[in-house]
């Protein structure tokens, strides 16, 4: 039996502070009819501009992935987008009042909890991107080995080693997307490293990142000289940093791995540009 294609049966609004650019939106969900697709809309412009969430329109995914069309961009758009791909959405506008959907807590739950309950079927039967053949990419440089093989269902195995002690080897599997993404990944958050972000806050971004969305690793060993810099550098109160290695700010995982769960969060959100 073929599955339909679905939608939203009601809009659905939520605000927040975007990560990167610190920009206060409000997001509002918007059914859509079948064949539809994903579509962000920009309101805060005079002409309202509509981005197709494909691959297409992506400008950068060099910190987050950004949609770009007619020199209007949206950032940081692969936490909301696995949200809709994970509760099987396919037809949906999703309209913003700035330049980048809010982060909340770092993951993508906000935005599962406000929709997972006004998804309705249509009648059209689903479309799918079926892979025929092996993909493989490599960059020795980076590190970075990933493998498409064709299968049945969508399935992801991921496992990431930052060769650092307070993150160490991580793996996960996710074999059913409507079994597992709501309780075992969407909740995840992003992660990033120290010494990342004081290159991002150098670079002008993260305006809007705290400890309250995003999960900080200590990643080098600081002088007390340096551990006052870095603490007055990124507006932190003096203990927040842990003294060898650690979780800034004492932050509880929500899982033990949750680190490389949130890269399957971010996956999800990315694949769905294809």
């Amino acid at each position: 039996m073929l599955e339909k294609q679905r939608t939203i049966s009601e809009p659905a609004e939520i605000s927040g502070t975007g990560l990167h650019t610190g920009c206060s939106t409000k997001l509002i969900f918007k059914p859509a009819p079948e064949d539809h697709g994903i579509i962000f809309r920009r309101t805060d412009i005079e002409t309202p501009v509509d981005i197709p969430a494909s691959i297409d329109f992506v400008d950068s995914i060099s910190r987050g992935t950004i949609l770009s069309k007619d020199g209007i961009k949206i950032h940081t758009v692969e936490h909301v987008l696995a949200a809709v791909t994970g509760l099987n959405i396919d037809n949906i506008l999703i309209e913003l009042n700035a330049e980048e959907p809010p982060v909340m807590d770092g993951s993508s739950i906000d935005f599962v909890n406000i929709l997972k309950d006004i998804t309705v079927e249509q009648d059209k039967p689903k479309q799918y991107f079926e892979v025929k053949d092996i993909i493989s990419y490599k960059d020795e440089e980076k590190g970075i080995e990933l493998i498409v093989v064709p299968a049945d269902k969508f399935k992801v195995t991921y496992m990431v080693d930052y060769q650092n002690p307070a993150l160490g080897t991580q793996f996960t599997s996710l074999y059913d997307l409507d079994e597992e993404f709501i309780k075992d990944y969407a909740a995840t958050r992003t992660f990033c490293f120290l010494s990342e972000v004081e290159h991002l806050k150098d670079a002008g971004l993260i305006k809007g990142g705290s400890l309250d969305n995003s999960v900080v690793i200590l990643d080098r060993e600081l002088s007390p000289d340096e551990r006052k810099k870095v603490e007055d550098k990124l507006g932190m109160g003096e203990g927040v940093i842990p003294e060898t290695q650690g979780i800034l700010g004492s932050v509880q995982l929500r899982f033990r791995n949750e680190p490389v769960r949130h890269k399957v969060v971010d996956l999800i959100g990315d694949l769905t540009l294809i």
